[in-house]
């Protein structure tokens, strides 16, 4: 029992090997130079992500055939040793010539600049009741020696003094020193030590306060940052309640603003033709029933704003009710009388006047437009007066029109218009005490004419 008979599968004898095809073939890619055969393998001959140095650059040019380099141990002194001690080292040599000049790397011994004082300097300047001269030359000493390492001087130091007293005696003494051989205190007044002068009890401060930090535990930093976002988060809720108070109090003082608008009749609305008895409202002048020098609502909740902004606020608000017209003739009254439109100095008194300022000569304007109002209103009452005549009956008046009315086209020369241009010539004389002329009187001696 074999695979086929598992499978149930026919038992037949093997087909005959099928030929295979031919692969083609590849093209053969050389490895370059540089590049080991596993890793070369791994990329597949493909371009690699970074641009690779070129191995040539790699190589160490080949020396000259008249170059001779041998190595040597030679003695050698160093000029920031102040011991003139002497050490060995491998040097190269070419062509068995020595290299000469100082160490190289005597160029990295960097030191600090220390001040010196003298005796007299001491005694004049740098006493103190807290250090004693001994004291205060060891120090220096010791900054001398240790370039400043601070923590190592107070290693080093005999007595029990601290990073920070030591700190402070230095720097107090070496200000003191600068300033005391300036000629003038301008001199050294951009020095660091003269402009920034050190502080040990922000400097203690500020160790604690990262001592505090440092010495936290999971729990108590996990605690720090809930109260932080708690913090945050009423900072915000704060921050929103204020701004929909703002928005409610500018809702409210708009209204009020409409409400007082409505009381003002436009000086730029109001017509000839107007009623002759006018509200006293709407004569009176623009104020309104609180003080009209107090700050807006909308500003009230701030702190800190400035008064030139609380003033524009306060003019756009009297000016609402008036067109543009009536606010630029106001900034032309303004312009002549010598007021600048905005004060330069804007106290709450400058302000407050100036704004009573503007409301006169904007209550001005409405009393002058009103006054040309009724001006023309006189004139036009006036004008039809002289169309009525009150000693004349209404019946006369018809009689006439009935005679007129007879008249032939023939005689009328342009017809009706004739008719009504000698009626108006002829109005004014009835205003004269005579009776006028019978109307038949005048009947049959136009008839006469024309028939003539």
């Amino acid at each position: 029992m074999d695979a086929k008979d598992i499978l149930g599968l026919p038992k037949t004898p093997f087909s005959a090997p099928q030929e295979k095809k031919p692969r083609p073939q590849k093209d053969s890619q050389r490895k370059p130079d540089g590049i080991s055969r596993e890793v070369y393998a791994l990329t597949g001959g493909l371009a690699p992500l970074m641009p690779s140095v070129d191995v040539s650059h790699l190589k160490r040019h080949s020396q000259a055939d008249n170059e001779k380099i041998t190595w040597r141990w030679l003695p050698f002194r160093s000029s920031a040793r102040t011991d003139n001690l002497q050490l060995y080292h491998w040097v190269r040599i070419v062509n068995a010539v020595p290299p000469t000049g100082d160490y190289s790397f005597a160029k990295y011994n960097k030191s600090v600049d220390i001040v010196k004082y003298t005796e007299e300097e001491y005694e004049k300047y740098l006493t103190d009741p807290m250090w004693t001269k001994e004291e205060t030359d060891l120090l220096f000493d010791l900054c001398e020696r240790f370039d400043l390492r601070f923590i190592v001087i107070a290693d080093r130091f005999p007595s029990s003094r601290t990073v920070e007293e030591l700190k402070d005696r230095y720097y107090s003494v070496s200000r003191q020193i600068l300033i005391a051989r300036a000629a003038s205190s301008v001199d050294v007044a951009g020095h660091p030590l003269v402009k920034e002068p050190y502080n040990a009890t922000q400097e203690i401060e500020r160790k604690r306060a990262l001592s505090m930090v440092l010495s936290q535990t999971k729990h108590q930093e996990r605690k720090d940052a809930e109260v932080l976002a708690e913090a945050k988060r009423i900072t915000e809720s704060r921050i929103i309640e204020k701004g929909a108070e703002e928005d409610e109090l500018h809702v409210t003082s708009t209204e009020g603003a409409e409400d007082t608008e409505r009381a003002i009749i436009d000086v730029e609305s109001v017509s000839p033709s107007s009623n002759n008895q006018l509200p006293t409202a709407t004569v009176a002048p623009p104020t309104a029933t609180t003080d009209g020098t107090s700050t807006p609502a909308s500003l009230r909740l701030l702190r800190v704003y400035l008064r030139t902004n609380v003033l524009d606020q306060m003019v756009q608000a009297a000016s609402s009710s008036a067109g543009l017209r009536t606010i630029k003739r106001v900034e032309q009254t303004l312009q002549d009388l010598g007021v600048n439109l905005k004060p330069k100095v804007p106290t709450k008194a400058v302000c407050a006047e100036h704004l009573e300022l503007r409301k006169e000569i904007l209550t001005l304007l409405n009393l002058q437009k009103q006054l040309q109002n009724k001006e023309a209103e006189v004139s036009s009452l006036l004008d039809n007066s002289f169309t009525d005549i009150p000693s004349t009956p209404k019946r006369a008046h018809r009689a006439v029109d009935q005679d007129r009315s007879f008249i032939p086209d023939s005689l009328s020369f342009g017809g009706e218009r004739v008719g009504k241009r000698d009626h108006k010539r002829k109005a004014p004389g009835r205003f004269s005490e005579a009776p006028p002329s019978p109307p038949q009187s005048k009947r049959p001696r136009k008839f006469k004419a024309s028939d003539g």
